[in-house]
């Protein structure tokens, strides 16, 4: 769709909004960003939004129409199939079922993740760790390097970036003890971590808003 244009409706902590960002910046589309408030979310935006959370992406197309698309993933598969540039996804149908089965894994890994950053109680916080360490575990075992599944950026590096990010910001006596013993995983974390459009796709003041987020929520971890 060359003569549509883009708005991602985002927030500016959220990382669902960060995959959708990294396939539009992998991808080089030109695209607007408007962040919500979503302790306070404005009518125009429940009106757009289903679910009543982030992202969108507005798709103005070339006779002025507008279409909204919810729910990352639908986005991102969007941009894939109807953008060139770099192939998020293998053309070998087996390996892009795979890939799909990932990016599942992806989404249950950035709940535990987030789960064990927020806990408030060490138990939780043990408890939540561990279940993020057996997650990563099952990754050491598949990770090709220096990306999920080789040289070749993919879907699923997109989708396990924003889950990475989180440990970049923390205290390295915090993050490291997390990641110990997951070799080639902390290789493909510091190598998502130097990709430009990995590091593009949150906003400059990213790692102080999540500090900010943690101490306003009272998680162990922002001591």
């Amino acid at each position: 769709m060359p003569n549509a244009s883009l708005t991602l409706v985002s927030h500016p902590l959220c990382p669902f909004v960060q995959r959708a960002a990294i396939v539009l910046l992998e991808k080089g589309v030109s695209f607007d960003r408007i962040d919500v408030d979503l302790a306070a979310k404005p009518d125009w935006f429940l009106a757009l939004s289903p679910t009543g959370k982030v992202p969108l992406l507005k798709v103005t197309q070339a006779d002025g129409a507008d279409a909204v698309l919810f729910e990352s993933m639908a986005i991102c598969e969007f941009l894939e199939e109807t953008h060139g540039g770099v192939r998020l996804y293998s053309d070998d149908a087996l390996t892009r079922a795979r890939q799909r089965g990932w990016i599942e894994f992806g989404t249950a890994t950035l709940a535990d993740a987030w789960q064990y950053l927020n806990a408030t109680d060490r138990p939780t916080a043990d408890a939540k760790q561990a279940a993020f360490r057996d997650r990563l575990q099952r990754l050491e075992a598949v990770v090709e390097g220096p990306y999920f599944g080789g040289v070749a950026f993919s879907m699923v590096d997109a989708v396990f970036a924003p889950v990475f990010r989180y440990f970049d910001i923390l205290d390295p006596t915090i993050s490291q003890p997390t990641f110990e013993g997951f070799t080639r995983v902390s290789a493909w974390r510091a190598a998502l971590g130097a990709r430009p459009s990995v590091r593009a796709a949150a906003a400059k003041d990213y790692a102080a808003r999540f500090r900010q987020h943690l101490h306003q929520h009272r998680a162990l971890l922002a001591a």
